[in-house]
């Protein structure tokens, strides 16, 4: 008797790898913007570190605290150097200074994933799935360099350690973490698990690699200080986090979806080229309510940056948000509008502005 399609199908998935299976599907990779392809706020303009934790490269944030600022910076395609096969981008952290971290000090490059995107790896209990993180790193030092795999809270974490051979090269690295059986993990619009790529963090936040622990590590005991040597540079691109115990080739995504999925947590825009008119003279000036690209994770922050055309005839903005409901009752912002409150006659000439909404995490 002939096997129909279906069983012939399961047929063969029965008999291949399980791991090959999980490694194949869609949406495999829990990072976005990995390839490091978008940069709405910076557009490969160099981002100064401040002491503060501020987003670069679109989902792409940097740690620094304890004082410090001004010790490294970002910027896509730093240096100008060649990226690895297949890629045309990649985030370049370049050392400023030539000191050692003081202890109480945090410098590192992180993402936080959106809980509702890892919920399946079931962290934090019994069946906590297994995942590998794969990267390419270029850096001028050798050595042991750090990263840590932690929660949202970060106070469940996993430090751990790769090793770069040769100086100026770019090097394929992978790591594979066995999933906690503990720890509180965020499985809805939180922040759940949080990937960071460590420049130089001091001895109260590094950790012993190799291990979960209840801790809130930030580094890794013995691991490079970038920041300790002026000038030195690290490069990463291809980041990817998936389930399993083996490391697939990157998954590249169409550049209209990559750009769709950072939309969710920032996005930019503007007026339009004819920007907003009124037929008052004075008040409230009102803009057609606005629709963003794709709903938002929470509800945004919304800034309105003024152009030059518009100095001296706006006192005041005001923002209003509001959400469309989804198939889960959830309520996300989807639509916004801009009210400009005028201080002198604008129907003649208009009101323009450039908008950045943040949902980030």
């Amino acid at each position: 008797m002939a096997l129909s399609k279906v069983d012939l199908a399961n047929q063969v998935e029965n008999q291949l790898p399980q791991n090959l299976i999980a490694n194949n599907l869609p949406f495999r990779n829990r990072i976005i913007n990995g390839d490091m392809v978008i940069d709405q706020r910076r557009a490969g303009t160099s981002y100064t570190s401040s002491n503060a934790n501020v987003y670069t490269l679109d989902r792409w944030l940097t740690f620094e605290t304890g004082g410090v600022s001004s010790r490294f910076t970002i910027q896509q395609n730093a240096g100008s150097v060649t990226p690895p096969t297949g890629f045309t981008n990649y985030m370049g952290i370049t050392s400023s200074v030539a000191s050692a971290v003081t202890a109480g000090m945090i410098q590192s490059i992180a993402q936080k994933i959106e809980g509702y995107n890892a919920s399946d790896l079931a962290w934090g209990t019994a069946n906590a799935k297994t995942v590998t993180i794969s990267f390419w790193v270029r850096s001028s030092l050798t050595g042991t360099f750090g990263g840590v795999l932690s929660n949202g809270a970060v106070n469940y974490s996993y430090p751990f350690t790769y090793t770069i051979s040769a100086a100026t090269t770019w090097e394929y690295k992978t790591v594979t973490i066995a999933g906690p059986t503990a720890g509180t993990w965020n499985t809805t619009n939180g922040a759940g698990p949080v990937l960071q790529f460590v420049i130089g963090t001091g001895s109260t936040f590094n950790g012993t690699a190799g291990s979960w622990s209840a801790n809130g590590w930030y580094g890794v005991t013995g691991a490079t200080d970038l920041t300790a040597t002026s000038g030195a540079t690290l490069y990463i691109t291809g980041v990817q986090l998936e389930a399993g115990t083996t490391a697939s080739d990157f998954e590249f995504l169409p550049v209209d979806v990559n750009l769709q999925r950072c939309f969710r947590y920032f996005e930019k825009g503007d007026f339009g080229a004819n920007g907003l008119y009124s037929h008052k003279t004075t008040g409230r000036i009102d803009a057609p309510r606005m629709r963003f690209h794709t709903e938002k994770r929470a509800t945004p922050t919304i800034t309105v940056d003024d152009s030059a055309d518009n100095v001296g005839k706006v006192s005041r903005v005001d923002i209003d948000v509001t959400g469309s409901i989804n198939q889960n009752g959830a309520g996300y912002a989807s639509r916004f509008s801009v009210g400009f409150y005028s201080s002198s006659g604008v129907n003649a000439t208009g009101i323009y502005g450039n908008f950045k909404a943040d949902a980030e995490l």
